[in-house]
């Protein structure tokens, strides 16, 4: 629990920071395809190296991979009538069969008509999730971190030698 925490008030103090929205908005993104995909699969293990590798925010994916995965679970039902659906094709039955006889593409449990489902699903959802995330993020900087950075017990905090020493520490520290 107390890593959850932890990675919420790093996700909350990437948000209040000056970083770009690119990669808090990839963040979540990946953080939304961690969550609707059942674990344990290659698709995870691919998407924490897309993670590792590019410059993504990792405590924005794991933030919302963590609330992401709470609707999955209600979305289980939708996730297994699209992944049946696609998997009952009977033109890609011959490219399911090759897939399955490859030597690591089995690990992704493709198979699973709630992988296949969920994978989908989260595929769709990227482009939306993205454009939806950047706004959301470049709204809440324009509204409520402006706002709050307004108010007289802000100045008054600013004003305290704690905050100097703090925001020294951080400069410091990088």
């Amino acid at each position: 629990m107390t890593l959850i925490l932890k990675q919420i008030f790093a996700f909350f103090k990437l948000l209040n920071s000056d970083t770009e929205t690119n990669p808090l908005a990839f963040g979540i993104v990946l953080g939304m395809f961690l969550g609707f995909t059942p674990a344990f699969s290659l698709q995870t293990v691919l998407v924490i190296l897309i993670l590792f590798f590019f410059r993504i925010q990792i405590g924005a994916a794991m933030v919302s991979a963590f609330f992401f995965a709470i609707p999955a679970f209600l979305l289980d039902p939708v996730f297994h009538a699209v992944g049946s659906r696609v998997l009952e094709i009977d033109a890609l039955r011959p490219l399911f069969t090759t897939l399955y006889h490859l030597p690591l593409v089995p690990l992704t449990r493709f198979n699973n008509s709630v992988v296949m489902g969920s994978g989908i699903v989260a595929l769709f959802l990227v482009i939306p999730a993205f454009v939806i995330s950047k706004k959301l993020i470049v709204s809440y900087r324009a509204s409520v971190v402006a706002r709050v950075k307004n108010t007289a017990i802000w100045k008054a905090l600013q004003a305290t030698s704690f905050y100097k020493w703090y925001v020294k520490y951080e400069e410091l520290r990088g």
